[in-house]
């Protein structure tokens, strides 16, 4: 099942989605709503029942009879042993519930992330997705979890609060129930007005993703630059004030509607009952003689109790219906189903890798991307993907490693067909360095390795950094290779230049026990001099392994064993460097294009030395 858009008006089970909830819930934390439970039981209990009513109740029926101070005395202490007893569930509890949250919210985090990193790399292109994903991690930065957690505890222990209360109103006459009634109306109607404001909040979703990437890119130090020379952020600003402008819009549209919403619940949740428990305990109280003082003390307390733990119970109804309605997000983001389904074989050591009839197109695209592309690698060969932007070469990289699987053709990896071998241990196979290669806030030893780092992992990382030609300028670093890279979390960290990011990321490859290398753009950062240096390492580091260099710049084709041109999707040209240049095609004119722009920057260089 792929990402599917939910409409705002969808009908979405809300009992359906509360036991989902909790059943998440307790598989993250088996004693946190528990506890949960307890701390506001025993708070709703001693606050609205214990010390609001039967404590009065009490304390009246002692002065109405006459008892003598020994018994006052006596029911006085053993109020206050209960209020300490109180006091230490309600420590107690506080400490349990926090501890337990973090675990519950630790666990979540971990399955939201692993779901995130499982999803199809087409995801990341379809803002579909992204609204969704946005709505799921909202479940967390929200405190969905905790709002849940704790309106199921308030309306449990406002239940049985209220059961309570009801039982000593009922005790002293039942007509005053009648006048309780109508509070059941009040559920169904918070229950609607949940759902009026699930559709308010859904619809600002992509309004509210608009207003989160502006509040990120400002932070960010790989945009401060262009923002600071240019007027860009005065166009993303543009965005994030209509953004917040057609919020303000939703707002408003909604706000009637919540309005009334809001006034028939108050008169159904407090007006009549309290006028209609008031007028009627007054009648008994003054015409009748029926009611005493105390009970009716009692009756005008417990109808503030009933009152209080009712509207505490429909409104925690209702967040409790909102928050399931969220956890819609959260299921169909973890309901959803890769398109890139793992095979079950495992890899062997490579051999050959082969484009048969290949034919691909993005999702929603009217054109494709690659079409009838036939590409052979053998083992052992350095080989050279090549041709201008838009040509098709990064496509090629995604549907090698099934980023996408192809739409019709196939890839053969040692003859077989790579949708039959399992997914993980296939990407495995390459070292890939990517065009947008990225280091992290981590030591240079961990992006390396990509794990905690032993002493020997450390060894090995050293010898990858000198493979990549990098490792005199890690060595100068205050703490060498364990220094983190950014300052982000940690004020001793550094920054690397461009290139010398990008020579980190080769390490990584290097260090990695490979048998295919791909590097896309691995030079994108370098000057042709130093690219070219860098691309006789590379062959020099990778003899007898097989790789595949993607480039739009042409000093790794010079090297390689075979080259294919591709130009709008398809191959135009395959061969050896020199057989490419005796063809005079395509290649030889992109080929002497670059070299005379490479010649002229020399001579530019020689000019200003």
């Amino acid at each position: 099942m792929g990402w599917v858009p939910v409409k705002s008006d969808i009908k979405v089970p809300i009992w359906k989605n509360i036991l989902y909830a909790f059943k998440i819930l307790y598989s993250c934390s088996k004693s946190y709503m528990v506890w949960h439970i307890i701390d506001l039981l025993s708070y709703t209990l001693f606050n609205s029942f214990f010390r609001g009513i039967l404590f009065l109740k009490v304390l009246l029926g002692i002065i109405e009879k006459n008892m003598d101070f020994t018994y006052y005395i006596k029911n006085l202490v053993l109020f206050l042993l209960c209020g300490l007893f109180y006091e230490f569930i309600s420590v107690y509890s506080d400490y349990k519930t926090l501890v337990g949250e973090k675990k519950m919210l630790k666990a979540l985090n971990n399955r939201i992330f692993k779901k995130a990193a499982e999803v199809d790399i087409s995801c990341y292109e379809d803002p579909v997705f992204y609204d969704k994903y946005q709505r799921a991690s909202e479940i967390l930065t929200g405190g969905y979890f905790s709002a849940y957690a704790y309106a199921v505890s308030s309306v449990i222990s406002n239940l049985i609060a209220f059961i309570s209360v009801i039982s000593i109103v009922a005790s002293i006459h039942f007509t005053y129930l009648l006048f309780l009634l109508p509070i059941a109306l009040v559920f169904l109607i918070e229950v609607a007005k949940s759902k009026v404001v699930y559709k308010r909040d859904f619809s600002m979703t992509t309004n509210n993703r608009i207003k989160a990437y502006t509040q990120r890119i400002v932070f960010l130090r790989d945009y401060a630059k262009d923002i600071r020379t240019s007027n860009i952020f005065s166009v993303i600003l543009s965005r994030f004030n209509k953004a917040v402008t057609s919020n303000i819009k939703i707002l408003k549209s909604y706000g009637v509607k919540l309005f009334i919403f809001s006034m028939v619940s108050s008169l159904f949740g407090e007006f009549i009952p309290i006028i209609g428990t008031y007028a009627f305990a007054g009648y008994q109280f003054i015409y009748t003689n029926s009611l005493s003082v105390s009970g009716f003390s009692v009756v005008l307390s417990s109808i503030y109790s009933v009152r209080s733990t009712t509207e505490m119970m429909a409104n925690e109804f209702a967040e409790l219906s909102a928050v399931a309605l969220y956890f819609q997000n959260l299921r169909e983001f973890f309901e959803y189903e890769s398109k890139v389904v793992s095979g079950e074989k495992e890899p062997e050591e490579f051999e050959s890798l082969e484009f048969k009839n290949v034919y691909f197109k993005y999702p929603s695209a009217e054109k494709y991307s690659l079409q009838n592309v036939n590409i052979k690698i053998e083992k052992g060969q350095t080989v050279a993907v090549v041709g201008v932007n838009g040509a098709g070469k990064t496509t090629f990289v995604k549907l090698l490693l099934r980023f996408y699987d192809v739409t019709s053709g196939e890839i053969l990896y040692n003859g077989i067909n790579i949708k039959e071998y399992k997914l993980e241990s296939l990407r495995l196979k390459f070292a890939t360095v990517f065009q947008d290669y990225k280091t992290f806030a981590l030591s240079v030893n961990e992006n390396i390795m990509c794990r905690n780092c032993s002493n020997e992992d450390k060894l090995t990382a050293e010898k990858a950094l000198k493979q990549s030609g990098v490792y005199d300028k890690i060595r100068t670093l205050k703490n060498g290779a364990d220094t983190v890279l950014t300052r982000e979390f940690d004020e001793n960290g550094a920054g690397l230049s461009g290139g010398e990011a990008q020579k980190t990321a080769v390490a990584r490859m290097f260090a990695s026990g490979f048998d295919v290398a791909i590097l896309d753009e691995p030079s994108s950062a370098l000057d042709p001099i130093a690219e070219y240096k860098m691309y006789e390492t590379l062959i020099q580091a990778t003899k007898n392994k097989t790789v595949i260099y993607i480039s739009h710049r042409l000093s790794s084709a010079v090297l390689s064993d075979n080259i294919f041109v591709l130009g709008n999707g398809t191959v135009i040209e395959s061969g050896a460097h020199n057989e490419l240049m005796a063809g005079n095609g395509e290649y030889a004119k992109m080929f002497n294009l670059q070299a005379s722009s490479y010649k002229k920057r020399e001579g530019e260089d020689y000019e200003e030395n």
